[in-house]
Parts: structure tokens; sequence; C-alpha cells
């Protein structure tokens, strides 16, 4: 599932592989702004908050990723700022990163790995 996207279709989300949604992604969205390390971060908390089943800190992404804090935050900054992929919560800590969540909400999904989460 690593490079793909999900698409929620009713309580599945299904992976689509990168080679067919990246050029859609690429004539519709300027992610340009993007690092590698931006990827990488959110990336990790798409995969972790399912896993984790709580908001993460970023103290927590900085030391799984091997980021300094700075670094990290100017990145949580730069994504939240462009409304695209994910949500901090009052306390600071990634509570949603498109298309998973650890906030209560009406829709529920399940992985084929178990884990169970709510969806953004």
């Amino acid at each position: 599932m690593k490079n793909s996207l999900l698409l929620g279709l009713w309580r599945y989300l299904l992976p689509i592989p990168r080679f067919i949604w990246q050029r859609q992604v690429r004539d519709e969205a300027n992610l340009k702004f993007m690092s590698p390390d931006h990827h990488r971060v959110r990336d990790f908390v798409v995969m972790e908050i399912p896993r984790a089943g709580k908001p993460l800190s970023p103290d927590c992404i900085a030391r799984a990723l091997h980021l300094p804090a700075d670094r990290l935050s100017f990145i949580l900054d730069d994504l939240e700022k462009h409304m695209t992929f994910l949500f901090r919560n009052p306390q600071g800590e990634v509570e949603w990163a498109y298309p998973v969540t650890a906030a209560c909400t009406p829709h529920h999904v399940a992985f084929s790995s178990g884990e169970r989460i709510d969806a953004a």
C-alpha cells in the first residue's frame, strides 16, 4: 500500500497505485511546496494514526523520522497552512491526516491489517 492513494468506498479504503493518480494530482493540485521531508511526515502520520489510535505528538513524529524539532515544526505548519493534508488539535498533536483521524467521526474504516480508525 506504500505510495498508494487511499480511495474511500463505503466502509473500505482501496489503494490506488501512484502511477494511476499522480498525473491527475500533478494537473490539479500544486504540491510543489512539498519537499521529500514533507512527504515523509505526511506518509508517516497517515500510517501511524491508525496504529496508535490517538493523536501523534510532534516529539513522537520527530523521533520516529529523525528530524530536528524546528524542521518538523516548519513542516507541520506548512502542511496545515495549505489545508491539504493534516490538522493539529489545540495541544499541537496531529489529530487527522487525510484520510484518517484519531477524532470520533461517523465514518469508520477497517484495514486488512486489523487496524480500525475513523475517517476524516
